[in-house]
């Protein structure tokens, strides 16, 4: 399974026109390149008779189309999410200050990312795994589906409601779940698909693997992950 982040939509009016521009106007400087060494008796017929630019604009579109395309790609790295995800045993979350595997999302760049989607994919213990997910539910079908095996929704877990158009600032955080050591036992993995889009548009995907690494039998509290002592 994919779970590197990737760019699975490019804005059209800030890269795709940009791309055109730039062709457009390298098609425009060959023809006139090629115009301009062309014997007298050959300009005077179509389609050599058609004059676009002279050398010297042909020259200027290519390099002021080039150069916007490469700002602009230069800016989107700039600006591009760095999407990861941490989960530990923390207490406090379930009931009772019960222990509790609890997931959160962060972006590690410095430039905000806003949420357009975010999809899950459940599969309890004893149900064949897939190579790849086949379907993404919304958040309301993996708690029903939760709760059709027995677990009970903010006693044995949590799946925070995250809707489009939620910021994640750069460095910042996003909480996604807890499970309590009942789910721990019942559920295999839980993948999530947080799909985000960036300042210039364009929208990147990453799935979140929350049972990697899972501790289903937490006995106490794990450390910061950026704890020092």
């Amino acid at each position: 399974m994919r779970n590197e982040q990737r760019v699975v939509q490019r804005s059209a009016l800030y890269s795709r026109l940009l791309a055109l521009l730039a062709v457009l106007a390298a098609v425009a400087f060959v023809y006139t390149v090629v115009r301009e060494n062309l014997p007298p008796r050959l300009t005077a017929d179509w389609p050599w008779k058609l004059r676009l630019l002279d050398f010297q604009s042909a020259t200027a579109a290519v390099i002021a189309t080039v150069g916007a395309a490469l700002a602009r790609a230069q800016y989107a790295r700039a600006v591009r999410p760095a999407l990861g995800y941490t989960c530990r045993v923390l207490a406090g979350h379930a009931p009772g200050g019960a222990l509790a595997w609890s997931c959160h999302a962060f972006n590690g760049a410095q430039d905000v990312a806003v949420v357009t989607a975010v999809g899950y994919q459940v599969r309890f213990t004893g149900e064949p795994e897939q190579p790849e997910p086949s379907s993404w539910s919304d958040r309301d079908e993996v708690v029903a589906a939760c709760v059709a095996r027995g677990l009970v929704d903010r006693q044995d877990l949590w799946i925070d409601l995250i809707g489009g158009g939620r910021p994640v600032p750069g460095q910042g955080t996003m909480f996604l779940a807890w499970f309590a050591e009942r789910a721990l036992a019942d559920i295999e993995t839980v993948l999530v698909r947080v799909r985000v889009v960036d300042r210039v548009g364009d929208v990147h995907e990453r799935v979140l693997d929350l049972f990697r690494g899972v501790n289903r039998h937490p006995a106490a509290p794990d450390p910061h992950p950026f704890q020092l002592d």
